[in-house]
């Protein structure tokens, strides 16, 4: 285990993150500390903000901690030895019993569990975030278990696989996990000159894959013998050739060996005529048989549980007593093999080969024929793994990668990316426990990935780099950043540059939009990892690329929710409603859009960065998380589609999603952007107004924020502590534009807040000195840029949906009661006791944040065929421009208007002109203006 690193590059990486050391014994139910509460660090100083620690931001009660309340839950409950299993099997150490989670954490999930691993390192995330916001003992020691099992898998890579002793038929049996990738490998030559033969073997299969072998002997694919547990039908087979599968002189069983069972299975071969017994019993023969073993001639490698076929898999299941006679036995001499070890009958030990696996330590197995034929435990891929390196799977997916031009799921998935979730897990597991086996796994995993990639050739990089999906490697350059700022080694900041994918940084750094055609997640993650290399490095062109990237997607390619991509894809900039599909807004583009925006403005104090994060957090992320409980799945989409009527699938897929990793990560930090403070402490910044308290201990000062927020339309400050200096930053939404104020101790502040802006206040802050803000909202509607009439609803930051099982877009009429102000709220019902939710024409309308199954309606149609002012119809049709441009829309883009007389006097304008230009009969102008004139507004 590598030495402890200066507690000043430790507490430096926390900063990073936003997670300090928290292991400080409080209160019962916390651990006890492993290290002294450590002081405030420094952070990189290319960041003018810095974000406070999860601990330091404490929920209160509302809808961001009734839905963190609901992950807690799983957290707390769900047994991680079932998140281990995968780590366990491939290291060919006991399972304990358990299961894995199935879906892409498990080998019978999609591409062949390829992907497995990278589920527990998010579930290593989540524990940590939930550990480091509430301090419950429980999460602690869950990380505990996980990290100190992590180890023993990596220590157990490292060496030649032992084998794992289980309850045999007889005595005791050599268990393969499945997973393993695990095989007896038999001397070879085994059955050179045999031809009279009996193969005998009790086993006790744990899976139903077609074509695991029992028995393997041959030099390739053309010469070979065997015995597989099941053929294509299910039944046990032996076969044998010299003229590949085309010449298999086979006999085939008739019913399926029974799973987690010990059944007999043997093979006699006398003369011309083969005979298969199951379990004593003779199931099916062969009297046509021409070829023997000796016919085989000398085979080398011979094999129990392994294929000569690569693509076929090893067998999972125990071995007990297996044996190879230079004879047939007799049917009654295989009937008694059933009731006693083959050496304590009348057969005695075969006397070609016989293995009782009576080992309980070690990888050989004693022969008993006494020829000292001895058989090795050994692994499909070869000797021992790398050092540091830890994985739920071999090293080949990762060899492989290196010579792949195209990708290719189901040979190859992502392996940097799921290298990427197991080290920020490990990463986030030090960062809030100061576990050191933590941090060793961390490192140690980076010094394999950079002994492994510094040796490839900068063009197979930026090849590997460049492929879909098997080339994917998330936000692995941010985590290694983060773990270089511990660990001070040179080769971990060469270890994050080697994954530059220069062709990706040079245009965006430049302003050229490639990312049409391009999968989304595969790349916003990228960019988080460059604004920490900039960091690091201080090259202008990381900075660069990623602010500008940020502009490619955020508005041009997002969704009213704050999502992007189709089908997991980018179209061309500008495209929203032509993109909307049932498998739009994948959750984790959501997940990792708030990253970058949050770590660029930590550069850059832009509100437009804040702006979309609460976009995206009040909307996405919320309502991706049912408003549910369950033990075994955290409930949270993958896509959330935008056509009309969708359902959204809270337990996606076959389960352990990369988007439920993610789910799970972004409800246990849902305050970590909520407040910054600026770099020497002179400010402090409210980006979200969200029920908290917040302790900044350099202040030694509490502020404590109370709303209902967003069902509240406004906030109240609390400050609490040592009398000090500094500017209280408040952010004024963009949306805010019908009166933000501000009032200091109930006098309100000098200045004029701007919507899209910060709004500061300069005060020497006093204990008890309380800031209300109000932000009052207006229901206004987002139009899509490709279609005008295609639009989304948005009352204040929140987004409403429509509620109805059609899958049509429903057509809304808005400007019927539109208030003075512009507001269209008062075309809308309220209704009773359910804040934010309204009715129109019948039709529910609820928040998007809201976590149901309820068909929804995130974008519909604007129809607005007659026109209305406060609900009395002028009797006209209203006309539109070639550009969908309404005479409606036309008068209400000028509200607010001060007065009726101002409204009246904008509709004659426009009548006017309207009519000049042809689109307007002068008959019905002066009917719109009558109208205007008659009607009755709300303010």
């Amino acid at each position: 285990m590598s030495p402890a690193p200066a507690r000043r590059a430790v507490l430096r990486a926390a900063a990073l993150v936003a997670a300090a050391p928290v292991m400080s014994a409080l209160a019962s139910g916390r651990a006890s500390a492993a290290s002294p509460t450590p002081k405030a660090a420094a952070a990189p100083a290319a960041w003018t903000a810095r974000p406070f620690a999860l601990k330091d931001v404490q929920l209160r009660q509302g809808v961001f901690a009734a839905k963190r309340a609901l992950m807690l839950d799983h957290a707390r409950g769900y047994d991680v030895d079932r998140l281990l299993q995968v780590f366990r099997a491939n290291a060919g150490l006991s399972a304990r019993g358990a299961v894995a989670p199935g879906g892409w954490e498990g080998l019978d999930g999609e591409a062949n569990g390829n992907l497995r691993g990278h589920y527990t390192g998010h579930f290593l995330t989540m524990l940590a975030q939930a550990y480091g916001s509430t301090g419950e003992k429980v999460y602690a020691d869950k990380i505990r278990t996980m990290v100190g099992a992590l180890t023993e898998v990596r220590d157990a890579l490292r060496r030649e696989p032992e084998v794992l002793s289980v309850q045999g038929k007889f005595s005791t049996a050599a268990e393969n996990v499945r997973g393993s990738s695990q095989y007896v490998d038999l001397p070879p030559r085994l059955l050179d000159g045999v031809k009279d033969v009996t193969i005998s073997a009790w086993v006790k299969p744990a899976h139903d894959a077609a074509w695991a072998r029992i028995l393997d002997c041959g030099n390739d694919t053309s010469r070979y013998l065997y015995l597989a547990a099941r053929n294509a039908d299910g039944v046990p087979r032996f076969a044998l050739t010299t003229g590949g599968p085309g010449g298999e002189q086979a006999i085939n069983g008739t019913k399926p060996l029974a799973l987690d069972r010990w059944s007999h299975v043997a093979v006699t071969i006398k003369g011309d005529t083969g005979t298969l017994y199951v379990n004593g019993t003779a199931v099916a023969e062969n009297t046509a048989m021409t070829l023997d073993p000796a016919a085989l001639g000398s085979l080398r490698d011979n094999w129990l549980g392994r294929s000569s076929y690569a693509a076929d898999p090893v067998f999972a299941g125990a071995f007990d007593e297996v044996n190879f006679w230079s004879r047939a036995l007799s049917p009654a001499e295989i009937a008694g093999l059933q009731d006693a070890p083959a050496a304590d009958g009348p057969t005695g030990a075969g006397d070609v080969a016989s293995y009782a696996f009576e080992e309980t330590k070690g990888a050989t197995f004693a022969d008993s024929s006494g020829r000292g034929r001895a058989a090795t435990l050994r692994r499909t891929w070869g000797g021992p793994s790398h050092p540091g390196f830890l994985a739920a799977y071999p090293e080949t997916q990762f060899i492989t990668l290196e010579s792949m031009t195209q990708g290719d799921y189901t040979m190859v998935w992502a392996p940097y990316y799921t290298a990427h979730k197991i080290l920020r897990g490990v990463l986030d597991a030090y960062l809030h426990t100061d576990d050191a086996r933590a941090l060793d796994l961390a490192s140690g995993l980076c010094d394999w990935m950079h002994s492994r990639l510094s040796k490839l050739p900068q063009s197979t990089l930026q090849r590997m780099w460049g492929i879909f999906s098997s080339g994917e490697f998330g936000g692995i350059v941010e985590a290694i950043c983060d773990l270089y700022a511990i660990t001070g080694k040179a080769e971990h900041l060469a270890l994050a540059r080697l994954f530059d994918l220069d062709k990706l940084i040079d245009a965006c750094a430049a302003g050229d939009d490639t990312l049409d055609g391009l999968h989304a997640n595969q790349h916003i993650p990228i960019f988080t990892g460059l604004l920490r290399l900039y960091d690091e490095t201080g090259e202008r062109r990381y900075l660069t690329a990623a602010r500008n990237f940020w502009g490619m997607v955020v508005p041009t390619r997002m969704y009213g929710i704050g999502g992007t991509s189709t089908g997991e894809f980018w179209k061309a900039r500008g495209s929203v409603a032509g993109t909307l599909s049932d498998t739009t807004a994948e959750t984790c583009c959501a997940y990792n859009l708030l990253k970058l925006s949050r770590t660029l403005f930590l550069h850059e104090q832009d509100p437009k960065y804040m702006d979309y994060y609460e976009r995206a957090l009040y909307n996405q992320v919320l309502g991706s998380k049912q408003d549910k409980a369950d033990a075994e799945k955290p409930l949270v989409t993958y896509f959330i589609g935008l056509l009309p009527g969708h359902v959204r699938d809270y337990t996606p897929k076959a389960g352990t999603t990369c988007c439920e990793g993610t789910g799970m990560e972004s409800a246990t930090k849902y305050q970590d952007s909520v407040y910054f403070k600026e770099a020497d402490g002179s400010a402090l910044y409210v980006n979200l107004y969200s029920p908290s308290t917040l302790t900044w201990s350099e202040k030694n000062l509490m502020v404590t924020q109370t709303t209902d927020y967003p069902r509240e339309q406004g906030s109240t400050l609390t400050v609490r502590g040592a009398t000090t200096a500094f500017d209280l930053r408040l952010r004024v939404p963009a949306w805010a534009k019908d009166g933000f104020t501000v009032t200091v101790n109930g006098k309100k502040a000098t200045g004029d807040p701007a919507p899209g802006r910060y709004f500061s206040v300069s005060r020497t802050w006093r204990d008890g000195d309380t800031v209300r803000i109000s932000v009052p909202f207006r229901l206004r509607v987002e139009k899509t840029p490709d279609k005008p009439e295609i639009q989304s609803l948005f009352y204040g930051p929140v987004h409403l949906v429509a509620r109805d099982s059609s899958r049509n877009y429903l057509r809304l009429s808005l400007y019927r009661n539109a208030a003075l102000s512009g507001d269209l709220l008062p075309t809308l019902t309220p209704v009773a006791g359910k804040p934010l939710h309204y009715t129109l024409d019948g039709t529910a309308l609820a928040p998007f944040f809201e976590g149901t199954e309820d068909p929804t309606h995130a974008y519909f149609q604007r129809a607005e065929s007659r026109v209305v002012f406060g609900t009395t119809d002028a009797g006209v049709a209203n006309p539109a421009r070639t550009d969908g441009t309404t005479l409606l829309d036309d008068i209400w883009s000028a509200a607010p208007f001060r007065n009726k007389g101002a409204l009246v006097q904008r509709v004659q304008s426009v009548v006017d002109a309207w009519v000049a230009d042809g689109r307007l009969s002068g008959a019905d102008g002066v009917k719109v203006v009558a109208t205007a004139r008659r009607a009755s507004y709300v303010p």
